[in-house]
């Protein structure tokens, strides 16, 4: 059996404002990561093989690297890219909350516009993964629901802020 992750969320935004925040370096670190941390960008390449490089520090100092690959750059309909925790050159290292973790993830976000809103859908899925990061992957599938439910919680607060200027 193979999990994943599918969370489908509504935004009171177009799309094109929806696609803009997860594509600028300057909307996306003021909402993206969980709420209270630090969070600095290293790189940020959009393109096919371009890569987003970024830093993000819990309140108690903590620092945790993440680096994304994109695959598939589709305004403003569809973004693909692998994820994977980092270190500051960018290798890929283990998990900081776990060593069964998968290494990677591919997600693909859809926009699509309904009524002057965007729904807004999510799919990850481990790549390549053990058997041991599979089962990792599946017991952990609230906390990833509740980590990207909060940072989307974000996001519908900094569109609504935005839209409104």
């Amino acid at each position: 059996m193979f999990t994943k992750t599918e969370i489908t969320r509504s935004f009171n935004a177009p799309r094109e404002l929806v696609f803009k925040a997860f594509t600028d370096s300057e909307h996306l670190q003021n909402w993206w990561g969980p709420k209270g941390w630090a969070f600095d960008i290293s790189k940020f390449e959009l393109r096919q093989d371009g890569v987003f490089h970024y830093s993000q520090t819990s309140p108690d100092g903590n620092v945790m690297w993440v680096k994304f690959v994109y695959h598939e750059v589709n305004a403003p309909e569809k973004l693909v890219y692998t994820s994977f925790f980092s270190d500051e050159k960018g290798n890929i290292v283990r998990a900081p909350f776990n060593d069964n973790w998968p290494l990677e993830t591919l997600n693909t976000f859809t926009f699509t516009e309904h009524e002057g809103k965007t729904i807004l859908t999510m799919i990850g899925t481990p790549v390549s993964p053990t058997e041991e990061e599979m089962k990792t992957y599946e017991e952990s599938q609230e906390m990833v629901q509740e980590g990207f439910s909060g940072t989307f919680v974000q996001l519908a607060d900094y569109l609504s802020n935005i839209s409104e200027n």
